[in-house]
């Protein structure tokens, strides 16, 4: 409200943050939540990884209310507001090897750690649930990093950016043809 008096925002859909309350009368009746991920994903699989982890961590919240972090962490609101902006500036920066700070008590944790901690947490749930299943490329993408942590790999042993996405490109048509293979459907004509 005080963003739409100022005028900084001319509608509710000007919100732009990595989670952002949805539905049919923002901000006043919400049954949805928007969550924004910065990285690429090209590989569905993967997406759909991501999603499946976001949907049990956001089950297990509904669940068990007391992981909410204004009533679990050690830190005041506002300064979890700024340990948010500050985490989320760090894993733009370095992604999965950011060194982030914990929403219970302001400890550091590497990303990719604090991901690993997190699909532990939510994996029975998600069994429960019937999707673990999905959540399996979680772990590829722990070990391996994400395809900007890969691209920058590649950069940094000497491809040039041109190279590296001609060889995505091919990589992405064949990881959906592969798709296409698994998935026991007609093949897509060119």
């Amino acid at each position: 409200e005080e963003q739409l008096q100022l005028a900084t925002m001319q509608n509710v859909r000007h919100l732009w943050a990595a989670v952002r309350p949805n539905g049919d009368n923002r901000p006043y009746n919400l049954n949805r939540l928007e969550l924004r991920i910065c990285d690429l994903v090209t590989n569905p699989l993967h997406l759909l990884a991501i999603v499946a982890l976001l949907e049990a961590r956001l089950m297990q919240l509904s669940l068990n209310p007391s992981l909410d972090p204004l009533q679990a962490s050690s830190l005041a609101p506002a300064s979890l507001l700024e340990l948010t902006d500050k985490n989320e500036a760090l894993a733009a920066q370095a992604s999965l090897d950011a060194t982030l700070y914990h929403w219970q008590d302001g400890r550091p944790i590497l990303a990719r750690d604090w991901l690993a901690e997190l699909y532990t947490s939510v994996y029975p749930l998600a069994k429960l649930q019937g999707f673990s299943c999905f959540l399996s490329p979680v772990q590829s993408i722990l070990r391996q990093g994400n395809t900007a942590q890969q691209w920058l790999q590649q950069y940094y042993a000497g491809s040039s950016p041109s190279a590296i996405l001609q060889g995505a490109i091919l990589d992405t048509a064949r990881e959906e043809q592969q798709l296409v293979e698994n998935l026991c459907l007609p093949a897509l004509v060119d």
